[in-house]
């Protein structure tokens, strides 16, 4: 798949999703400011994945203007259990080379779900995305914004309660348009 075409699918969903839906109301500003660094990793296995996340890690750590990553990986972990797997790596690959407190990672697949909720539950579409990717986060950054932010600790509720409202087929159709679908 061509790289372009993947951050355009990404930033589109960013967009019409993320912000529209204001799912995530600190995306918007870093939007805008072009500080979300969209990087495409065409991996085809586990272990290039992880070189490709200490890459962008590495990224982050020279360019402080870079607020947040998406790292885009849509040949790899299309399975969304084999990816929950690979997300406690990380994390783990986090916490062993210091980075712990430094980063956060966000999870985002086509077919996030949930614990305790069905496939086709709705909530389940605030975290899916047109691709399996993994969201590197400043934390700092993180901690400032939800400071100034009220009631930061709603803001899950509060996006799946709109999903709700909005109806799986709505949900399922904004996708497809970030798809181009």
């Amino acid at each position: 798949m061509n790289p372009q075409t993947c951050i355009d699918t990404t930033r589109q969903w960013v967009e019409r999703v993320v912000i529209d839906l204001n799912l995530c109301p600190f995306a918007k500003r870093e939007l805008v400011k072009e500080r979300i660094r969209f990087a495409v990793c065409h991996a085809d296995c586990e272990e290039a994945l992880a070189l490709s996340l200490q890459e962008e890690i590495r990224h982050l750590d020279r360019h402080p203007e870079t607020e947040t990553t998406l790292l885009i990986h849509p040949d790899v972990l299309t399975d969304f259990q084999d990816y929950i797997e690979f997300l406690a790596l990380a994390e783990g690959m986090l916490e062993h080379f210091g980075y712990e407190g430094t980063y956060q990672l966000a999870s985002f697949h086509p077919h996030y779900q949930f614990d305790g909720t069905d496939p086709d539950d709705v909530e389940n579409y605030t975290n899916r995305s047109p691709y399996p990717m993994l969201h590197l986060l400043r934390e700092a950054s993180l901690s400032r914004a939800i400071d100034h932010y009220p009631e930061p600790e709603a803001i899950p509720e509060r996006n799946m309660e709109r999903v709700r409202q909005l109806g799986p087929a709505h949900m399922r159709a904004l996708l497809r348009f970030c798809q181009g679908k």
